[in-house]
């Protein structure tokens, strides 16, 4: 069954007239070719649309029931020209959005806030991964864009863009418990270098966030004592949750201040590695979403 556009417009204007005549005047047509049509679209149909009489026009029981998904079929024809506009300027549609977890406490809450409120009709669909995970799946189109720590050792695929978004220091959480009963030595409000070489440290697994292990790990060697690792996470909320079990301390961004969590403490470390956050892509992207979010970045 072929039903054609013009056919449907056809019907919905003598139905919205009951009169053949003055639904050809509204169509810029004249009477004749209006009736063929709709009886062409009625022999397809197998079933009338209207009764007819000499005096009167009236909608069939069937003609009745169709007209409503006939003029919401209409109104959805009648909406793709701009749908298809909004889609294009980035205006609507969707964007894929994955970040780091040490993101959530810097960069993310803003970067999204502002999007959100200069495309309200973007559905913007977050995924929280680290950033191994996130490089292939940016590579394979899985995902538009991602908020990564970068991996300075071996660099990013040339098919892929970068930008810088922060660049922080990092702290150390503690033990509230180990500062108050003299365990951790705290001078002027820095975590005493040697106290901090000495406690057993949690962090991120190598394998999941390669260069954020190298930046602590290379901060302890630099302090002179390789890092005694006793624990591994991969979410920085669980290492939080381990140092407040007393099992540790760890090295975190300096955003995570606001992450508060009973029995811990930040305090701040003698001369501090800076640990660099930003946004991923692919250089051949063209979604318009992701289009719209780098200019965000790039105004802010």
């Amino acid at each position: 069954m072929t039903i054609e556009t013009r056919q449907l417009r056809h019907f919905a204007a003598v139905a919205d007239t009951l009169h053949f005549g003055r639904a050809a005047e509204r169509l810029g047509m004249t009477q004749p070719p209006l009736s063929q049509s709709v009886m062409a679209l009625e022999k397809t149909l197998g079933v009338a649309l209207f009764i007819r009489t000499k005096r009167s026009v009236r909608l069939s029981p069937f003609g009745e029931q169709w007209l409503p998904q006939v003029r919401a079929a209409l109104a959805t024809l009648d909406a793709l020209p701009d749908s298809a506009h909004r889609l294009r300027s980035g205006l609507s549609g969707h964007l894929s959005l994955s970040f780091v977890s040490t993101a959530d406490y810097s960069v993310l809450p803003d970067l999204v806030r502002r999007y959100a409120e200069a495309f309200p009709d973007v559905e913007i669909r977050l995924v929280e991964a680290t950033s191994d995970v996130q490089i292939p799946a940016i590579l394979a189109g899985e995902r538009h864009v991602g908020i990564i720590i970068p991996p300075h050792s071996q660099g990013l695929p040339d098919t892929l863009a970068y930008r810088q978004l922060v660049s922080e220091p990092l702290i150390a959480a503690v033990p509230a418990a180990w500062i108050e009963d003299g365990r951790l030595a705290v001078e002027n409000d820095v975590l005493a270098p040697q106290a901090l070489t000495a406690a057993p440290l949690i962090l991120f697994p190598r394998t999941v966030a390669p260069a954020f292990h190298d930046l602590v790990t290379g901060y302890f060697k630099t302090q002179g004592r390789p890092a005694r690792i006793v624990q591994e996470a991969i979410q920085m909320q669980t290492i939080i949750s381990l140092v407040s079990a007393g099992l540790g301390v760890a090295l975190v961004p300096a955003s995570l201040r606001n992450l508060a969590r009973a029995g811990v403490r930040y305090v701040d470390i003698k001369d501090p590695p800076m640990l660099e956050t930003g946004l991923v892509w692919r250089r051949d992207d063209d979604t318009p979403t992701l289009r719209e979010m780098l200019q965000i970045v790039d105004v802010a």
